[in-house]
């Protein structure tokens, strides 16, 4: 075409001839009128002298089926749908105007036109969308008039047709509502929904119908509501945001909340002006369990603030909004036959649960006991939960009054606690809990033994605390006292083990501090239990001679306590002295000082376990030494004294009594080894005598031992080579005897073997005769039951049928088909009838003889 137009434009200027085809047209302005005209094909056009082609040739526009375009400043048009002309011969316009031509025969731009959109397939809407329109200026449709920014929807499916006086502003689609979901919509403005219920602008409503919706022009969705699936185990909190109507016809005020269950609605999908608050689970108790609501709403449902409300299992319930239960969900309270609770009431009531029933005022306390099962009411509360306390003879516990505020000591027996009794700690001293501790020593920590104990203690992890509400007990040894003593009372008891000591609630040991170490210092040594001895005791003292010499002794003493009488004034004495070890070393060193200070160093030396018994012990009237020395206060008794040591204090003193005791040493050596020499040598003379002698007498026992192996021998050799000769012959007679043995056995054997086969073979075939013809039996056995039963079950079957039809159906049933025959041949005149099955000969003759005979003498009846 761009070809074809340049060659007719070249042509055309040179001839000034204008080849239009068909469908073509040209623009031509009369230079002098100065008006375009529109040259329309097929034609040759001469262009005049006065004329110019300004456009063209150009195809005109062709609009197909389903397709439009818009031309801008249209020709104007008459009734007839004829162009109209200006007075000058141009052609009328609408300028600024436009004009949407669809589908029609082509057609030219006209001088002036503009084609505004080019040719565009028209908008197909399909189901379930829209087309958003807004009117840009006042016109009438067919339906209504619109005004210049109204806006409404297109719904598909349909063709939208474009109109200059709209514009589409977007494409809607609808949006599918699926079960248990809802639509909500706010409006924009007021308008009417597809209900037709008038909204007003800014409300919004839900959509709950199932399906596609389409919102409307002044509609917008604000939201996708999903339903709540209610369960029996599930409900819905839901709160009011205003005062309205809900679906179930109930008014609800602004801030009121309620439940949905699922016994007023299996779904449920929140209003407007519902408020999910959240999802409530049903609270199950059972047949052992219970629950305090608090805040319960009475039946009106107006919440009981302040009060409570007890709820008692077996049952399921959901709380309501605004309870909440107290302390959660309780199991009943099952007392055994040793436990007991503690109550306390809140508030005044009737206690029913005893008889005669008793009233409870506030802040009383009662306690019962098991064996029962218990729900505290809402006017109680429980305060501890008591059981019986299993004391045996050795055990016991401190019960406080806590009215009184008496404590007292309970043991041996099972013991509950009362509403107005607790445990009372009893306190001890530091020292006396540790020498209570398992790993202490009950009668003194003492020595090397503590040192271990100690290191032991030490290396456990943590001490064993001491229970202070049971009874301090303290076993005591044998041979040893404690005593006891009672603050409140001012009283002292001793007691003598082997026994078992049980303070009471104002009683505490008399704790015993004594002397130890060496040299002795005070306040070493820690004990609850005197020991009655015998023991003893070892000390350090430093002495001096006549001659000034300073020694050093190291003596142990042996002491005990004389017991025999162990009356109170006895058992009290002993413990009348605190330190009793450092009073006895103190005392028997003084007199062991004033001995010795008489005495030289020389005598000391010579005779100084005498001189020191003589000290302690001293002389009786018949100048006898005395065997024991004995405190008076407190009974105690030394036995003996033991010298360990005697070292010399001074350096001089210590050297010169070393060089003594070294030449003693020596001399004493000396003698000892020449003794020894001479006693060696004689030894050694009588040994080389004793060694000869016994050579001899060693080889005349050879001789003769080897004379006895000659003969041995030779009588070996004479017994072996008969021996020989005879096992030989006795090996053959032996062999020949088992040979025959075997084969005899053998013969036995194999016809034992044959019996037995034959025997087995013969007991097979027996069994196996024998289950066939069990099972044979069986088999026709179980044929003949078979059969019983099925005769057995048509019998039944046909007693049941015909008892469940009853004697007159069948009766009836028996008579209906010839009663029905009769009824036919009535119903049809015939006064006799021959029934045959077509196989059966009839004779004919004979019978339509009697069918004449019976017509003709009925008819002269008739007659």
């Amino acid at each position: 075409m761009a070809g074809t137009k340049h060659n007719l434009r070249c042509q055309s200027d040179d001839d000034g001839i204008y080849r239009v085809p068909t469908y073509y047209y040209l623009h031509v302005l009369d230079q002098t009128t100065n008006v375009t005209r529109v040259e329309v094909g097929p034609q040759n056009y001469v262009r005049k002298n006065n004329e110019r082609v300004i456009f063209g040739p150009e195809r005109m526009v062709i609009v197909p089926p389903h397709h439009y375009c818009v031309i801008q400043n249209p020709v104007v048009h008459d009734r007839d749908n004829s162009i109209q002309y200006d007075a000058a011969g141009q052609v009328k316009l609408q300028h600024a105007d436009l004009e949407i031509r669809l589908e029609q025969e082509p057609f030219p731009i006209y001088p002036g036109e503009r084609l505004h959109v080019d040719i565009t397939p028209l908008k197909v809407v399909p189901s379930n969308t829209a087309l958003r329109l807004r009117a840009l200026r006042d016109f009438k449709d067919r339906y209504e008039k619109k005004v210049a920014g109204d806006e409404w929807l297109f719904e598909g499916p349909g063709t939208y047709i474009p109109c200059k006086e709209v514009e589409v502003v977007e494409t809607v689609r609808a949006f599918v509502i699926k079960p248990n979901q809802a639509l909500k919509l706010r409006a924009c403005t007021e308008t009417r929904d597809r209900g037709g219920k008038i909204r007003v602008c800014g409300e919004e409503w839900l959509v709950r119908k199932i399906g596609a919706y389409l919102p409307g022009a002044y509609e917008e969705i604000v939201d996708i509501v999903n339903a709540y699936v209610l369960t029996e185990k599930e409900a819905v909190h839901v709160r009011a945001t205003c005062t309205f109507c809900d679906e179930l016809g109930v008014e609800r005020r602004n801030g009121q909340e309620w439940l949905i269950k699922m016994t007023d609605t299996e779904t449920y999908i929140p209003g407007v002006y519902e408020q999910v608050v959240g999802v409530v689970s049903i609270t199950t108790l059972s047949k052992r369990q219970y629950c305090v609501i608090l805040d319960p709403l009475n039946e009106d449902g107006t919440p009981q603030l302040g009060q409570k409300k007890l709820v008692k299992g077996e049952i399921s319930f959901f709380l309501m909004p605004g309870e909440r239960l107290e302390n959660g969900i309780q199991d009943i309270c099952v007392l055994g036959e040793n436990e007991g609770l503690i109550l306390r009431a809140k508030e005044t009531f009737t206690d029913d649960t005893v008889l005669p029933a008793v009233k409870r005022n506030p802040g009383d306390k009662w306690m019962i006991r098991g064996p029962e099962e218990y729900i505290p009411p809402v006017e109680v509360e429980v305060i501890a939960k008591r059981y019986t306390i299993p004391l045996d003879e050795n055990e016991g516990i401190y019960v406080r009054n806590i009215k009184t505020g008496r404590v007292r000591l309970v043991c041996g027996e099972a013991y509950m606690l009362n509403q107005d009794e607790e445990l009372w700690n009893k306190e001890l001293p530091t020292v006396v809990d540790e020498l209570l501790s398992g790993y202490r020593d009950l009668l003194a920590d003492r020595g090397d033994w503590n040192k271990q104990a100690n290191a032991v203690a030490k290396t456990r992890s943590a001490p064993e605390v001491r229970d202070k509400t049971k009874v301090v007990t303290l076993r005591v040894p044998h041979n040893a006292a404690v005593q006891v003593f009672d603050y409140k009372e001012k009283k002292a008891r001793v007691i003598f083990g082997p026994d078992l000591v049980m303070l009471g609630p104002d009683e505490q040991f008399t704790q015993l501090s004594l002397s130890g170490g060496k040299p002795k210092r005070p306040n070493v040594i820690h004990s609850l239990c005197l020991l009655l001895g015998p023991d003893f005791c070892t000390d350090i003292i430093s002495v001096e001679t006549a001659d000034h010499a300073r020694l050093q002794l190291q003596l142990a003493y042996n002491w005990h306590f004389e017991t025999y009488n162990k009356s109170p004034e006895t058992a009290a004495s002993l413990f009348s002295v605190p330190d009793f070890v450092g009073d006895l070393c103190k005392a028997i060193a003084s007199r062991i000082r004033s001995a010795v200070a008489s005495v030289t160093f020389d005598n000391f030396h010579k005779n100084s376990a005498k001189i020191i018994c003589t000290a302690v012990f001293g002389y009786d009237e018949n100048l006898r030494m005395r065997k024991q020395f004995m405190f008076p206060q407190n009974n105690l008794v030394i036995t003996s004294v033991d010298i360990q040591s005697v070292e010399p204090v001074d350096q001089r003193t210590r050297d010169s009594l070393l060089r003594s005791v070294q030449l003693a040493i020596e001399i004493t050596t000396q003698s000892l080894e020449a003794t020894a020499r001479h006693e060696a040598e004689r030894r050694e003379q009588e040994a080389k005598g004793h060694l000869e002698r016994q050579k001899i007498a060693d080889e005349v026992e050879v001789e003769r031992a080897r004379k006895e192996l000659l003969e041995l021998q030779a009588s070996s050799m004479v017994v072996e080579s008969c021996g020989q000769a005879k096992a030989e012959a006795q090996s053959r007679v032996e062999s020949q005897l088992i040979e025959g043995r075997s084969e005899v056995e053998k013969a036995k054997l194999k016809g034992e073997a044959l019996r037995i086969e034959a025997e087995t073979e013969l007991k097979r075939l027996s069994c196996a005769r024998q289950a066939e013809v069990q099972y044979l039996q069986q088999q026709i056995n179980l044929e003949v039951e078979k059969v019983k039963e099925l005769a057995d079950i048509d019998i039944q079957k046909f007693k049941s049928i015909v008892g469940s039809l009853g004697r007159e159906t069948i009766s009836f049933i028996a008579r209906a088909g010839p009663e029905l025959q009769v009824k036919l041949l009535q119903g049809l005149g015939i006064q006799s009838a021959l029934i045959t099955d077509g196989a059966t000969p009839l004779n004919l003759f004979s019978t339509a003889k009697g069918l004449i005979g019976v017509k003709s003498s009925q008819h002269r009846e008739e007659v």
